[in-house]
Parts: structure tokens; C-alpha cells; sequence
């Protein structure tokens, strides 16, 4: 069987400083220059106020883990390799939830509440993935 490659992001030219971003090595997020509000996924206006007044802001990195799942049964897939991994959704210290992987640990020593910290995974030349892992 042919080996399946992953999937690379799509993206946009609102999502572009995001991407940008990780390749440098950063977290960032959106926020809302008029109410104040963090936004993450990256959009085009504010999902609290619909102001288009949006700006980048460089995130604390840090977080816990909200809810996850452990994949230890993927096939067919191209990341059969990969297994077992987990999937996770953060809740970062700016309030937003990201959905990553947590990395670096024992995937049966995760848990809700865990705390964790940003890491990078450069996937090719234009993608660099945020990934999470145990502080």
C-alpha cells in the first residue's frame, strides 16, 4: 500500500500572520481592539461585537489541557506512525481554546486540567504546527 501523506493546513490571507508566526517560534492570537475580546481561530471580525477593529497579540503559550483523546487505532491513516497520540483541546491563560496535540509524555499521563506550554513542529519549509506539552 502507498504511504498516505499528511495533510498540510489551508489557509488564507487572514490566517497568514498565524502561520507566519509559528515559523518564528510564536503563539499568537487575535483580539478584539474594541471590546477587548481574545479570538482564536483567526477571522475577519470580532464573534462578539462584529467589529472588524482586529489585531495580533502574542499569547503567554501557556495553558491547560480542557478535554482530550488518546488515539491508539487509526487505520488506514498517515498517521499510523504517530500512534498512540493524543488530541487535545487547550484552553490557553488568554481564555481561547486551540485544538493540538500534547507531545513529549506518556500519552496515558495526560489529564483535564493538566497544565502545558507551547512547543513548535515544523511539518515542511512553510509549516510550523503549535503542539503542546507537560510543564
Amino acid at each position: 500500500m502507498a504511504k498516505v501523506e499528511k495533510p498540510i493546513p489551508e489557509t488564507n490571507t487572514w490566517t497568514e500572520p498565524f502561520w507566519d508566526a509559528t515559523r518564528e517560534g510564536k503563539l499568537v492570537i487575535q483580539k478584539c481592539v474594541d471590546c477587548d475580546q481574545k479570538i482564536f481561530y483567526p477571522r475577519l471580525i470580532c464573534p462578539s461585537c462584529f467589529s472588524q477593529n482586529i489585531e495580533w497579540i502574542e499569547a503567554s503559550g501557556k495553558g491547560t489541557v480542557y478535554t482530550y483523546t488518546v488515539v491508539v487505532n487509526n487505520a488506514p491513516s498517515a498517521f499510523l506512525d504517530d500512534m498512540p497520540y493524543v488530541v487535545a483541546v487547550v484552553r490557553l491563560d488568554e481564555g481561547v481554546q486551540m485544538l493540538s496535540n500534547i507531545v513529549e509524555c506518556d500519552p496515558a499521563s495526560v489529564h483535564c486540567d493538566m497544565p502545558v506550554k507551547v512547543a513548535f513542529k515544523s511539518i515542511n519549509d512553510e509549516y510550523t504546527l503549535p503542539v503542546f506539552k507537560p510543564l
